[in-house]
């Protein structure tokens, strides 16, 4: 089962964070952008290329220090179909590193449209004669609840079916999301407080051996009290937990969506671990050609950080 693997790594490493691939060109160290559009000339497939060989290079600096990896395909999807190559590629080279992969990509509709996103991730594509084919292959998926469960069972099937994950967006780390989410309903509950009662009951029969469902939320560092309260509706639900560093959540922040077992959430860190080589904290040990040596030692630090917040809270 998806939640049970990653717990387990969770536990071998040490680190209960997760390295969000989410890669802007700019982001990309100037030596490796040129060496593409050298190749692949100024263009969409070079751009890709680019990215990949820049998310090879993370992941082999990274991938005995962390779980699990989270890239988000709108990253991808801009290069058009030469940037899903790339995400295609940069999640199968994450998995060769024995890395759990969660593809970012909130998917929702209805019906079908449901089904078809989540055979796309979580399950399989049927071809003739009932010959069935896994497109991207992921670990996990972000989904988005707003059109309610029937958008979001074909997912959950998938889950026990494939022993695949989801993490259902409840709080977001955006600054707008309270414009919906922290409306208060007749009941005197917030959307996002019933949204994570749906959450605990969607993930009942997809639990692990460590009591922990598939069926797992985001919930954004930036909102520590919310977080808290969160943890307490959705007590067996691991929590994704976006908006570490570069949007501002601290480690202490991200204390209250663990248990007290230590387990229940994950950490997700991008632009802070990608662009470690120009952060102020790095950039005089690390130039751009050490880009991967310094988002190594960025996300040794994010570890530490984390590990000693939740020993001291």
């Amino acid at each position: 089962m998806f939640i049970d693997r990653l717990i387990e790594s969770i536990k071998e490493k040490n680190n209960p964070t997760v390295v969000g691939l989410d890669p802007k060109l700019e982001y990309v160290p100037a030596f490796i952008r040129e060496k593409a559009f050298k190749e692949y000339g100024v263009t969409l497939k070079g751009a890709a290329q680019a990215i990949l060989q820049f998310n090879k290079q993370l992941l082999d600096a990274v991938h005995d220090q962390i779980p699990a990896v989270k890239p988000q395909l709108a990253y991808y999807e801009m290069y058009g179909t030469e940037g899903m190559i790339a995400f295609d590629e940069t999640c199968k080279y994450a998995k060769s590193k024995g890395l759990l992969v969660i593809a970012d990509g909130k998917r929702n509709d209805i019906g079908t449209t449901a089904e078809a996103y989540s055979k796309a991730f979580l399950g399989e594509t049927v071809l003739e004669n009932e010959i069935k084919e896994k497109a991207f292959d992921v670990d996990a998926l972000t989904v988005s609840p707003y059109l309610g469960v029937d958008g979001i069972k074909p997912f959950i099937d998938d889950c026990a079916r494939h022993q695949k994950g989801i993490f259902v967006l409840v709080k977001t780390s955006n600054k707008s999301s309270g414009q919906l989410q922290d409306l208060v309903t007749q009941d005197c509950r917030s959307i996002y407080e019933i949204m994570a009662s749906y959450v605990n009951e969607w993930g009942k029969n997809v639990k692990g051996q460590y009591g922990y469902s598939s069926v797992g939320a985001v919930v954004g560092a930036t909102y520590p009290n919310q977080a808290k309260l969160l943890r307490s509706i959705m007590k067996h639900a691991y929590i994704l937990v976006p908006g570490y560093g570069a949007q501002g959540g601290t480690a202490r922040d991200c204390v209250n969506s663990f248990n007290p077992d230590g387990l229940g959430a994950i950490v997700n860190a991008s632009r802070s671990v990608m662009c470690a080589y120009t952060s102020e904290s790095w950039k005089d040990q690390y130039s751009p050609e050490g880009f991967a040596d310094a988002a190594r030692a960025e996300v040794i630090r994010m570890k530490e950080d984390l590990n000693n917040a939740l020993a001291q809270r």
